[in-house]
């Protein structure tokens, strides 16, 4: 008898995808025979990138690694409903820092008593455990944006480079839906 597959959904807007990202990547996708990197929407936050945008980066990125058994795909709504969907064992989630374990296990709980789906954390690597897509986004608008290297994959930076290129000074307050926050 052969055991089921264990797919694991790593979800996030991952706008932009850090190397703290793809730490959790590389690390969880060991632990998982199929892992799904789930890009969705979430209204409450203001997107420097579409849902296109952030597809084609992260497919890139996993292909020029040889991620073989981690696959890219985009979603709407609720992630424990894409999870049902797509057959996951359990969520994959990074930690950063004791503000995330909060917010995370208030959500693992919820999403085991809700969906019955459990949820890994991996705690970051200590490199990365300061970096977030919204301090990212900060920095780009105010600051110099190669100042990012070590944060983001090259691929990343310089597609973060045109689009500070392309909007200057707004890049802080444009949406991917063309509206000022």
């Amino acid at each position: 008898m052969t055991r089921p597959l264990k797919i694991g959904l790593f979800p996030g807007t991952f706008d932009p995808l850090t190397n703290g990202h793809m730490d959790v990547i590389r690390r969880g996708r060991a632990l998982f025979d199929q892992l799904t990197l789930a890009i969705g929407q979430n209204p409450t936050k203001s997107l420097l990138f579409s849902m296109d945008e952030r597809l084609e980066m992260t497919r890139q990125l996993v292909a020029l690694e040889g991620l073989d058994n981690v696959t890219v795909a985009g979603f709407e709504g609720l992630t424990v409903d894409y999870a049902r969907q797509i057959g996951a064992t359990a969520i994959l989630r990074g930690l950063r820092n004791v503000t995330d374990l909060n917010f995370e296990f208030q959500l693992a709980l919820t999403n085991r008593a809700v969906a019955d789906i459990e949820t890994v954390f991996i705690m970051t690597g200590e490199t990365y455990a300061f970096t977030s897509s919204s301090l990212i986004r900060q920095i780009a608008a105010g600051g110099d944006v190669e100042s990012l290297h070590r944060l983001l994959p090259a691929t990343v930076l310089e597609r973060l480079k045109d689009k500070k290129k392309r909007l200057g000074p707004g890049i802080a307050s444009i949406r991917v839906d063309g509206c000022k926050e």
